[in-house]
């Protein structure tokens, strides 16, 4: 649809990652991740990546910057000089010149450390987060799973085709008891950390109604397709039955209110059920 209008394909790659998802393989012109995220992989510096295929025609008549004269740079024509890879290089020539991101060596240093175990990790990522997504289908205080991971989600077969190495590790559920539940579970859990950051080796969750959108009423919420019942986590490469474990006892202190709890507080048959004899109650 964007070649038909004559507009390069962008793609932002940074939650697949560039080992669960090539997009340049699927037709995409340009790629973007902020590497802050799981190409570096601890949270420890900030800096975004730009990869381009170097195969938009830019001379389409629709990006005067690349085909007409810059004055500041004496009058180069940056398509017609460095042709397939005029863009990028507009992009290091001018845009980083006139917004001023440059990354400081350091910081350059941590994301190539990162990206050196991207793969060892992008592997641990996906095993736990399909665990943890099969765990809580089955919890009986979450109402909904997000995960495309799981087979009766409705990007299953997509998340198959683009993504076989797995599914990545952020999704969202919803927990019975909406905006008051939601409060309860993250002021409960106990190993995941309650940030906004996604993409991290430790485990993170968001409730957005509490937190980033607590300005917003319910209705706001789902006109923007974010219920008050909605939890967002990004699962880390800890031992998963550790973040199991820590879910479960948040989502059991969910449900405990000075009414009739929510579901019937039988959570942890779920956690037994998947790891065995040291969870039964």
């Amino acid at each position: 649809l964007a070649h038909e209008v004559g507009v390069p394909l962008i793609i932002d790659n940074t939650f697949a990652s560039p080992y669960l998802c090539r997009p340049l393989d699927w037709g995409a012109d340009i790629v973007v991740h902020s590497a802050t995220k799981f190409i570096c992989g601890h949270g420890t510096a900030i800096g975004g990546v730009i990869v381009d295929s170097g195969r938009f025609p830019w001379d389409n008549g629709k990006f005067p910057g690349m085909t007409e004269p810059s004055k500041g740079y004496h009058d180069l024509r940056f398509f017609e000089y460095f042709g397939d890879f005029g863009w990028l290089l507009k992009c290091r020539a001018e845009m980083l010149r006139d917004y001023g991101p440059t990354m400081a060596p350091f910081t350059a240093w941590l994301m190539l450390i990162g990206l050196e175990t991207l793969h060892v990790r992008m592997d641990r990522h996906v095993r736990n987060a399909a665990v943890v997504a099969t765990f809580l289908d089955q919890h009986p205080a979450v109402d909904y799973v997000n995960y495309p991971g799981l087979p009766g989600n409705r990007y299953h077969e997509l998340a198959l085709k683009y993504l076989p190495r797995g599914a990545g590790s952020i999704f969202t559920f919803g927990i019975k008891g909406g905006r008051d539940a939601g409060r309860r579970f993250i002021e409960s859990v106990q190993l995941l950390s309650h940030l906004a950051n996604v993409g991290d080796a430790k485990s993170l969750v968001i409730h957005p109604a509490s937190t980033t959108h607590q300005q917003l009423d319910d209705d706001e919420l789902r006109a923007a397709r974010i219920g008050p019942e909605m939890v967002r986590v990004s699962i880390g490469i800890e031992d998963v039955e550790d973040i199991v474990w820590d879910l479960s006892q948040a989502l059991d202190a969910s449900q405990v209110t000075s009414e009739r709890p929510a579901y019937d507080g039988q959570g942890h048959s779920v956690l037994a059920k998947a790891f065995g004899a040291p969870y039964q109650t």
